[in-house]
């Protein structure tokens, strides 16, 4: 249902109504709980696991699940959370989906929920995800995590926890006191699907016409209207708060230190967050002399970060740049796969396969 609805044409569809319809999606999944991948007999499954009191009362962005494969030794884990825009608080939606992927593989994996914009604004977001980093670090020796081994996933506004949490780990004016306090909330790895980075520049790649109007106000629906999803985020419009908005930029704080290695996936049709954004993100990085690797799809549109990884449809015409110590490769034919992701894992967090 959802992806009939993303497929209609582009330009005669706002933005706060394909949210709208992706949240809708996010809700109906949610509740009927559809499909959920079976776990192996071979992986410990907890749910429901509270890293900090919920906030408000009774809602979900505190919670995490857990799924981790039996072994020896305690295993990496991949902490990944899914978006919604900011507008509800399903970061856990999917990880099943994640964890069936990368459980036989040797890696544990937390579904991990933030607190949506309607419940706390920025930076309660980035504090909510890094409280579970910690927490999770915290109770490494339960769980029988490796609490070296930690790297973080996510897609849409998942992806942009996923990069601020990368970019400022351990930052003390940006780690908040949601949950444990003490552990590192640092991760050694990246993966962010199409993940927004500086808001006041979506509108200018937009799909759809956001050109301003004579009278400087925006089409309904951009980035920049006072009611999207990033102007709610930040509790202002985000042409009125440049300040908030650079302090919700990931690229603000690359550069100024090391940074783990990402793996950067977008798609050229997103139609929600414009492929621009990684672009500016993947040059960030290798003008710091970052490590990274990016991923595009001609073809992918918006909330298909599992496609990408499956789908021949969604990969055709894929390719893939490098950068790495300031050396920086021209596109090249790719062939993503989740195997891609396992190999950039096993590398970036100097492990092998268990």
């Amino acid at each position: 249902m959802l992806r009939s609805r993303l497929r209609t044409p582009f330009r005669s569809v706002p933005l706060l109504v394909l949210l709208t319809a992706l949240v809708a999606g996010v809700a109906i999944t949610l509740g009927a709980r559809t499909v959920p991948a079976a776990p192996s007999p071979d992986v410990d499954v907890t749910k429901d696991l509270s890293y900090a009191p919920a906030r408000p009362a009774g809602t979900q962005g505190h919670k995490l699940d857990l799924f981790v494969p039996r072994s020896r030794r305690p295993a990496p884990l991949v902490i990944f959370t899914h978006g919604s825009g900011w507008m509800a608080d399903n970061g856990r939606m999917d990880a099943d989906k994640v964890a069936a992927q990368l459980n036989p593989h040797g890696f544990a994996v937390a579904g991990v929920a933030v607190r949506s914009s309607s419940q706390a604004q920025f930076p309660a977001q980035l504090h909510d995800i890094k409280g579970a980093i910690r927490w999770l670090r915290a109770n490494a020796g339960k769980y029988h995590l490796d609490p070296k081994r930690f790297a973080i996933m996510g897609e849409s506004s998942g992806g942009w926890a996923t990069t601020m949490a990368a970019v400022t780990g351990d930052m003390p004016k940006l780690e908040g006191t949601v949950g444990v306090n003490g552990p590192s909330s640092s991760v050694q790895a990246a993966v962010p699907f199409y993940p927004p980075v500086d808001f006041r520049q979506m509108d200018a790649h937009m799909v759809t016409d956001c050109t301003p109007r004579k009278d400087g106000s925006v089409p309904s629906g951009c980035h920049a209207d006072p009611k999207s999803p990033e102007s709610r985020l930040l509790g202002c419009p985000i042409n009125d708060c440049a300040d908030k908005v650079a302090a919700a930029g990931p690229l603000t704080y690359i550069g100024k230190r090391h940074t783990p290695p990402f793996l950067i996936f977008h798609g050229k049709q997103d139609q929600l967050v414009p492929y621009h954004q990684s672009r500016l993100l993947f040059d960030k990085l290798a003008a710091a002399h970052q490590d990274a690797r990016f991923f595009s799809f001609p073809k992918a549109r918006h909330g298909t970060f599992l496609e990408m990884l499956s789908d021949p449809d969604t990969q055709r015409g894929a390719s893939q740049e490098t950068t790495r110590h300031g050396h920086t490769t021209r596109p090249a034919p790719a062939h993503p796969s989740w195997q891609t992701v396992i190999s950039f894992l096993n590398s970036a967090l100097r492990t092998t396969e268990h």
